[in-house]
C-alpha cells in the first residue's frame, strides 16, 4: 500500500487516518492553504500552518482549526508530518510525510519566486513528490517580478498623469496582496474592493505588512478616483459596481496573460505575466530538487509534464484530483482546454 493514496474523499495517509486538502467532508484535514479547491469546509478537524489559521478561519466560519509552525514536528500514530513553505500565498505549505523511512511530499501549489510576503519556496527531499502543474508547458516562462512591477507601475502613474483610474484584477487571496506589496505607494492613492479589504486585514491580523488602502465604498467620490489605484477581484469588473467610475484603464495580472489573446478575452485594456504558480523552470527545478524518483502531477497540463519526465528518466504518472490552480483562484475561463491548438504548438520543444 503506497503512504498517501487518492481516495474519492482525497488524498488519504492510512497509517495516519488523515486527509490532505480532501475535497469531500473528511474527520481530520491537514491543509497547505486558503484557495477554496484546498480548503473546502466540512471537516471535523483542520491543521494548517499558523499564518493560513486566521485566513480559513475567515473564509470558512467557525471551524476546529489548529495551527503549526513552518518545520515544527506534527506526530500522528507513528507518521511524522511537517510543514514547509510554499511560497504560493500567505500561509501556504508543502506537507512532508513520513513513515518507516519512507517520505512523501504534497506540493500544495507553489511558486519558486520569493514575493517577499509569503515565504521563500523551500526544496525538500523526499522518495515521492506530489506536484501541481498548472503551467506545466515551455510557453509558461515568467520574467522576475521586479520587472512586471514596473510596467505596472508605469501603467497607473501613465494613467494618474491622465485622470485615469487605473483597475487592475487579482484574486482576493494571494494576488491582491502580491499586487499591493510591489505598487509604489508613492503615485498615489489605493483603494480596494470590499472582499480585497476583508482578507487584507486578515493578512495584516497575521503580521504581514502591507501599504495603506482605501476601502472602496460609496462614499468615496468619482472624483476623488481619477488617478487612483483601484485592486479588485476580476468578476466585479464584469458588475454594475464598475458603474462608479469615470475614465478607467482595466488590467489582468494572470499568468494566462502569457497566451495570445487572453487579456482580449477577458474584456482588459492591459495584461500583466503574473502567477502565484512555478512556471515551466521553476517546476523543473522544484521537481529535480526533490532528488524524488517518483512524480506524481496533478492538476494542469498533467500528460504533457508526466511524458517530459518520463523522458528524463523519472517514474512519472497522473493523479486525479479536485484541484484547479489559478482557474479557481482567478475565475479564469483560460487553462489547459482552452486554445489548445496554440498550446500545441508550444509542444514542439518536447519531442
Amino acid at each position: 500500500m503506497a503512504l498517501i493514496e487518492c481516495t474519492k474523499e482525497g488524498l488519504y495517509v492510512a497509517a495516519a487516518d488523515v486527509y490532505i486538502d480532501p475535497w469531500r467532508r473528511v474527520r481530520k484535514a491537514l491543509i497547505t492553504h486558503g484557495h477554496s479547491d484546498h480548503s473546502r469546509w466540512g471537516h471535523q478537524q483542520y491543521i494548517c500552518t499558523h499564518q493560513n489559521k486566521p485566513i480559513i478561519k475567515h473564509r470558512l466560519g467557525d471551524i476546529n482549526v489548529s495551527g503549526i509552525d513552518y518545520g515544527e514536528d506534527l506526530l500522528i500514530n507513528g507518521v511524522k508530518f511537517t510543514f514547509h513553505p510554499a511560497g504560493h500565498i500567505v500561509g501556504s505549505a508543502q506537507i512532508r510525510v513520513e513513515h518507516r523511512g519512507e517520505v512523501w511530499v504534497v506540493s500544495g501549489d507553489y511558486k519558486t519566486e520569493d514575493d517577499g510576503i509569503s515565504g521563500a519556496y523551500q526544496p525538500i527531499k523526499c522518495h515521492t513528490f506530489i506536484t501541481e502543474c498548472t503551467f506545466g508547458l515551455p510557453i509558461y516562462s515568467w520574467i522576475p517580478q521586479a520587472q512586471v512591477f514596473e510596467k505596472i507601475n508605469n501603467w497607473w502613474s501613465t494613467n494618474r498623469s491622465n485622470g485615469v483610474t487605473s483597475i487592475l484584477t487579482g484574486y482576493s487571496l494571494g494576488k491582491a496582496q502580491r499586487l499591493l506589496a510591489g505598487m509604489d505607494a508613492g503615485i498615489g492613492p489605493i483603494y480596494t474592493h470590499g472582499a480585497v479589504e476583508q482578507m487584507n486585514a486578515v493578512i495584516r491580523g497575521a503580521g504581514i505588512p502591507l501599504p495603506n488602502t482605501i476601502h472602496l465604498t460609496d462614499m468615496v467620490s468619482k472624483k476623488e478616483l481619477e488617478g487612483g489605484l483601484v485592486i479588485t477581484p476580476q468578476g466585479a469588473t464584469r458588475s454594475n459596481w464598475m458603474k462608479r467610475f469615470g475614465k478607467v484603464s482595466l488590467a489582468n495580472a494572470s499568468g494566462w496573460m502569457q497566451l495570445r489573446g487572453a487579456r482580449r478575452r477577458g474584456g482588459a485594456d492591459r495584461g500583466f505575466v503574473l502567477s502565484d504558480h512555478a512556471d515551466w523552470q521553476g517546476l523543473n527545478e522544484a521537481i529535480a530538487a526533490t532528488g524524488a524518483e517518483t512524480i506524481f502531477v496533478t492538476h494542469g497540463y498533467t500528460d504533457v509534464l508526466k511524458r517530459w519526465l518520463l523522458s528524463k528518466g523519472y517514474d512519472a504518472k497522473v493523479v486525479k484530483t479536485k484541484f484547479e490552480g489559478e482557474l479557481a483562484e482567478e475565475g479564469s475561463t483560460e487553462g489547459p482546454n482552452a486554445s489548445l491548438s496554440q498550446d500545441e504548438e508550444s509542444l514542439k520543444d518536447l519531442t
